[in-house]
């Protein structure tokens, strides 16, 4: 009797030892996370194909030249782009374009967005208020931003407002119909589980609506801020005191191509990075979304 009492202990934690030497074993089969400078690395590899086309466009404009002295007008290469970037810093002329387009943006979008998500899932959760809003939507939406400048110049003169009223136009849009799809195409055995369980529609609305619209939403934003980039630069060719536009517009009376290209660098630059901010700030708000 007392073999089978003392015995009895060591039978009962067997199982558990028997786990932790899985877990033990699963744990040794993990490899350890690559150091940080091998992930920069490994980042930075990505970056290949940009570095090619730089190297391209050194050498046909550096080696063009020698065959048509004017392609250093044309094309300059990127050194000289460069080099007038150090020179407009000098003069404190580069950073006020580039602050003044990057605010117009913001605002622009930022007004597009907090007009355009809530009146697109309105759009998609209600079929009603879809098909009374949509003939409006789909009548102004054809009409190009740019159709629109004489009249903003008109209503708002030359300045902020008038360039963040162009770009709101081409970014209202994208954002809204992204938003729409996004509500609109919400699983519909969820929106039923919801309703089965005795969810309120508001309650439904927060709770599987938004979240499953989020990444039609944040695909809007990104595409609004793409095509406001756009506008402004279109915008700001036409009416703008200062801006990446206008400094294009600007360098162009002047011959100064190397100034065209970098106000077209730094519009790219600063896309990439807001592109990047948008991807960051949507891995956030969306954890469990991954594609």
């Amino acid at each position: 009797m007392s073999h089978i009492a003392s015995g009895a202990p060591g039978d009962l934690t067997a199982p558990s030892r028997a786990a932790a030497d899985h877990a033990a074993l699963a744990g040794t089969l993990i490899p350890p996370p690559p150091p940080a400078w091998r992930r920069l690395a490994r980042r930075l590899l990505h970056l290949w194909l940009l570095a090619l086309f730089l190297v391209a466009w050194q050498a046909v404009s550096t080696l063009g030249t020698r065959i048509n002295p004017q392609l250093d007008v044309m094309l300059p290469p990127p050194t000289a782009v460069f080099s007038a970037a150090q020179e407009l810093i000098a003069r404190g002329a580069l950073l006020t374009h580039v602050m003044d387009s990057l605010r117009r943006v913001l605002v622009a979008v930022g007004v597009g967005a907090i007009l355009g998500v809530p009146l697109g899932l309105a759009m998609g959760w209600s079929a009603g208020f879809r098909a009374s809003v949509d003939p409006l939507l789909e009548f102004i939406r054809p009409i190009p931003p740019l159709a629109w400048i004489p009249l903003s110049i008109l209503w708002f003169g030359i300045g902020d407002t008038q360039n963040e009223y162009i770009i709101f136009l081409a970014a209202f849009f994208p954002i809204v119909l992204n938003a729409m799809a996004g509500a609109r195409d919400v699983d519909t055995y969820l929106v039923r589980a919801g309703l089965s369980l005795g969810a309120r529609r508001r309650d439904l609305f927060l709770t599987v609506v938004l979240p499953a619209s989020l990444p039609n939403i944040f695909t809007g934003l990104r595409v609004g801020l793409g095509i406001g980039w756009m506008a402004l630069v279109a915008g700001e060719l036409v009416a703008a005191p200062t801006g990446l536009g206008f400094m294009i517009n600007n360098a162009r009376t002047l011959f100064r191509s190397d100034y065209i290209l970098l106000g077209m660098v730094l519009i790219g630059i600063l896309g990439l990075i807001l592109d990047f901010l948008m991807r960051q700030i949507a891995a956030i708000a969306m954890p469990w979304y991954r594609r």
